[in-house]
């Protein structure tokens, strides 16, 4: 029975490891992951019920500078969020300095006097010695509910997170179904994880100005789900890119994807990918809308 319950926001810079705590938390995927900043560009929700609570986190896009109208929009997406819960977690690096981003996230926070808990991401990386710098100067910036050192990637110290995130839990009936891990529509899902693979395989710009759109989603009697996606890029010469040599980069982004879309909705998957050319839409705010990222 969930009796209690907390929304906790998941702030920090690009590539700090948001979505894989993230991930780690609910004990599923809820968010795609890359080694490339700003891979989140949406708020992502994700769920975790467990006898006595539900906690419901909130994955972030990296604070950043923005170069582009998507930028902006991501940048307010970080702040309204910041907002909107009742404890916010700032994930940063362990070193000893403290950021721009960092910096505006603890002077958000303590405008919003919310409670909020420090976590050292990737702890894992370095000796302790220089985690207790680390987490002495974080200290003198602010008074955080806590400071959970933590890796992200292999889950040492989770637990000690999930036991300070109770504490600050209060009582409330379920937000969403016990069942569910997250808000998002399947289509989207499937959108994101072929821009995931995207992200993983090519290099540089490319897969930044990229964006996804399920145009036909069709489950069949024999239960097998069809499903075609268009790729869109911002030039031409990206589009070549993307199809690869004889399709061959096309092809496995859409082999890598299929295997993933496959477990996510148990199911036996047909995707076909296309790709095409929508110059520069990342500064237009209509066409930033028409692929779903539009502030609420």
């Amino acid at each position: 029975m969930i009796e209690k319950t907390g929304v906790f926001s998941v702030v920090g810079r690009p590539n700090v490891g948001k979505s894989t705590l993230t991930n780690t938390l609910c004990g599923a995927k809820v968010a795609i992951v890359s080694n490339k900043p700003q891979t989140t560009r949406n708020r992502i929700t994700g769920v975790l019920s467990q006898d006595p609570y539900q906690m419901v986190f909130l994955d972030t896009p990296g604070l950043h500078k923005a170069k582009n109208a998507l930028g902006d929009f991501m940048v307010k997406v970080v702040n309204k969020t910041v907002a909107d819960v009742d404890a916010a977690i700032l994930l940063v690096e362990p070193v000893a300095r403290i950021g721009i981003p960092e910096q505006m996230l603890i002077d958000r926070i303590k405008g919003e006097k919310m409670p909020c808990i420090l976590v050292i991401n990737k702890i894992d990386t370095v000796e302790k010695e220089e985690l207790l710098e680390v987490m002495a100067l974080y200290g003198q910036a602010h008074d955080f509910t806590a400071v959970i050192p933590l890796s992200a990637r292999t889950g040492e110290g989770k637990q000690e997170l999930l036991r300070e995130l109770e504490k600050l839990c209060m009582p409330s009936p379920a937000l969403f179904p016990e069942e569910m891990i997250s808000d998002q529509p399947e289509r989207q899902l499937v959108a994101e994880i072929i821009r995931e693979k995207m992200l993983q395989k090519l290099d540089k710009e490319v897969p930044h100005g990229v964006a996804v759109e399920i145009e036909k989603w069709q489950e069949r009697e024999d239960g097998l789900v069809a499903i075609n996606a268009v790729i869109y890029c911002e030039r031409k010469s990206h589009k070549g890119i993307i199809i690869g040599k004889s399709g061959a980069m096309l092809k496995e982004i859409g082999s890598t994807a299929r295997f993933e879309i496959q477990k996510l909705l148990d199911a036996k998957v047909h995707l076909e990918l296309w790709v095409k050319v929508k110059e520069d839409w990342r500064n237009h705010p209509n066409q930033i809308r028409n692929f779903g990222y539009e502030d609420e």
